[in-house]
């Protein structure tokens, strides 16, 4: 035994998720085998500050876990757990953790059985450990009503004998792309939270009954289930694709904000980006293309990689992001918000003007959004076309709930001639 004193909230963060799935396999419910994963801490908190830390720490929390796991089913006896119990006591005692067993319960997470919502939902309860409360905050609902929607959706993978696997032959694709849609709202649930949330927090405001800090570490758990797709499917472009993105976004979080909110790209100290992470997601952007055939996140990322590799904001190629944008648009059909930002692109290779109809054709679809009126106000701007760039500008800072956006727009539309 190691009698050296140990981090329990360490052990924790990295073990407690693999126990967890690792239970799940056996048949127990996210909440039984959440439950019997945190009284195997209690113990753990108890025992090893005396003994010392055994020299396998999560297969000690998995089989002290298993262990109480067969008590409460043993105490509560209740006649649908009577199978999980047999099952349980006809195993070797000891658990085995594997993080195929996470990857596991991705998968079953994100069945096409289930609503998106609900994938998200159990993704960020199960796999990525979230509160039913902070999940709640996430999705703007009460604790009782996002309780009800996991408790449907995990009975749901019960009565539909969703299998706890990686599927595999034609049924890998649809699959795929729904984990890597859920992986993806992960991560921009925590990513657009810091920025809302720090000017919550400027505005003196409550930016949230999970918190700015609980939010913001979705990002990582995202990156974290990125690489261990990556890991272990290493010949899927998308995949690749998708970790990149993220890191190349995420390389950025410290320059996004400060005490006034947020910062634009082009002002922001690229001496606070995280230059390993840029120097990861350009290699993967490299990458994914001699994998196979690329999609919507390999393309995203590429784009972000053609904004942070120049030396300074001026030096971009906008030819070139212009023509990522526009397979980008044919990739993604009719998304309103894909056409606003090829047009952005399109005015800053070609000049305003060329954007201006591009930007005029999708007035009825982004009536209501205010990044958009705001890129046809400064289009305008630079075309030379003032009377109609204020218009622009005031819708835009009408449909702008943000304050420190609003303040912007109106310094904008004040240096007009």
């Amino acid at each position: 035994m190691d009698r050296q004193p140990t981090d329990i909230e360490a052990v924790f963060r990295r073990e407690a998720r693999p126990v967890v799935a690792a239970l799940i396999r056996r048949g127990a419910t996210v909440d039984q085998a959440e439950d019997a994963v945190q009284e195997a801490f209690a113990v753990a908190a108890r025992l090893w500050a005396e003994q010392g830390t055994p020299p396998r720490p999560g297969g000690w929390i998995a089989t002290t876990a298993k262990r109480r796991l067969i008590d409460r089913l043993r105490r509560e006896a209740r006649r649908g757990d009577k199978e999980l119990l047999s099952q349980l006591n006809a195993e070797p005692v000891e658990v085995d953790v594997s993080e195929d067993d996470r990857l596991r319960l991705i998968f079953t997470c994100c069945h096409p059985a289930l609503a998106l919502e609900a994938r998200v939902a159990l993704a960020l309860r199960a796999v990525c450990g979230l509160s039913t409360a902070e999940v709640a905050a996430l999705f703007i609902v009460s604790e009782p009503t996002m309780a009800q929607r996991l408790v449907r959706a995990q009975r749901k993978i019960t009565v539909a004998r969703i299998p706890f696997a990686v599927p595999a032959g034609d049924e890998l694709g649809p699959r795929l792309s729904a984990v890597l849609a859920v992986v993806y709202t992960v991560f921009t649930s925590g990513y657009n939270a810091v920025a809302s949330g720090h000017n919550a927090v400027a505005s003196g405001s409550d930016p949230g009954a999970a918190g700015v800090a609980d939010r913001s570490r979705l990002c990582d758990e995202a990156i974290r289930l990125g690489r261990l797709l990556r890991l272990l499917m290493p010949r899927e472009a998308e995949v690749a694709g998708l970790l990149a993105l993220m890191l190349l976004h995420h390389s950025r979080r410290h320059a996004r904000t400060d005490d006034a909110g947020m910062v634009l790209f082009d002002d922001q100290d690229r001496s606070r980006w995280v230059r390993s992470e840029i120097s990861e997601g350009l290699s993967l952007v490299e990458q994914a293309p001699q994998l196979g055939p690329v999609g919507q996140y390999w393309l995203q990322a590429a784009i972000a990689a053609e904004h942070l590799r120049p030396p300074s904001a001026d030096a971009r190629d906008w030819t070139r992001i212009a023509r990522l944008h526009e397979r980008l648009v044919a990739h993604t059909g009719a998304s309103p918000v894909a056409r606003l930002n090829h047009a952005i692109a399109v005015s800053m290779s070609e000049g305003p003007e060329a954007a201006v109809p591009l930007l005029d054709g999708l007035a009825d679809r982004l009536a209501a959004y205010g990044p958009y009126h705001g890129a046809r106000a400064d289009c305008l701007a630079r075309a030379g076309r003032p009377d109609e760039a204020r218009e622009a500008y005031d819708r835009a800072i009408a449909t702008t709930d943000d304050e420190p956006a609003q303040q912007s727009l109106r310094q904008a539309r004040e240096k007009l001639a």
